[in-house]
């Protein structure tokens, strides 16, 4: 009896006859903590970095491109001519808006940025084509950026269509002719097709009469340095 008592005292408390320690149960308050803690640093960053993607995707703020057209902080000069166009109205021409297709800020001080096809208030009714590529651009996608950005600036529409030219509706006893003077000598020739697929070219005078009465396109000279 004494060797087995000395037996079981070599082999150590808690081995019992097969001489293997019970398996060690981990307590509540022994959770490791670091990967809790890199999992929730993880997980922060992914969600930055997901509002990072969605912030820089974001669509641009200020006017968006009307018809193909973008409007660009800064006058282009790769590609600069001028077209000019008149409406006539009741026999006389009536002035394209100041600024057409230049956007201000709030404040209405500063020039945001310059559809591709604007009007600037120093030249009456000439169309200013700048872009930074040789695109060719219709009278159709004038009227698009004059209409949008009308309306942005609280003004009536401008349309350009079998109903209406401006901010005039035509008439049951009205009707639309439109004449073109390429500036080659020929004079104005009167267009048959659809205005809006009038392509804007250099010096070229597009006049748009709502009739009665029918009359004569007035002559235009552009000013110096068009």
């Amino acid at each position: 009896m004494a060797s087995k008592s000395r037996a079981k005292a070599a082999a150590g408390p808690g081995k019992g006859k097969t001489g293997r320690r019970p398996p060690t149960r981990v307590k509540s308050g022994d959770v490791p903590l670091m990967p809790i803690v890199v999992g929730a640093i993880l997980g922060v960053l992914a969600i930055t970095m997901i509002g990072l993607i969605v912030y820089f995707e974001r669509p641009a703020s200020g006017p968006q491109p009307v018809a193909g057209v973008p409007c660009d902080s800064l006058e282009h000069s790769q590609v600069h001519y001028h077209a000019a166009l008149q409406i006539v109205y009741n026999g006389n021409v009536v002035n394209l808006p100041d600024n057409a297709g230049i956007q201000y800020d709030s404040t209405g001080a500063n020039i945001s940025c310059y559809y591709w096809l604007h009007v600037h208030a120093a030249n009456k009714n000439v169309i200013h084509i700048e872009s930074p590529a040789s695109d060719t651009f219709t009278l159709g996608q004038f009227f698009d950026v004059m209409n949008s950005w009308s309306q942005a600036n609280g003004k009536p529409a401008q349309k350009l269509d079998a109903t209406h030219v401006s901010t005039f509706t035509i008439g049951p006893d009205q009707k639309i002719v439109t004449y073109v003077d390429l500036g080659d000598g020929k004079g104005p020739q009167v267009h048959e097709g659809d205005p809006r697929a009038i392509q804007l070219k250099a010096h070229e005078v597009i006049t748009i009469e709502i009739t009665p009465p029918d009359v004569t396109p007035p002559p235009f000279t552009f000013a110096s340095g068009l």
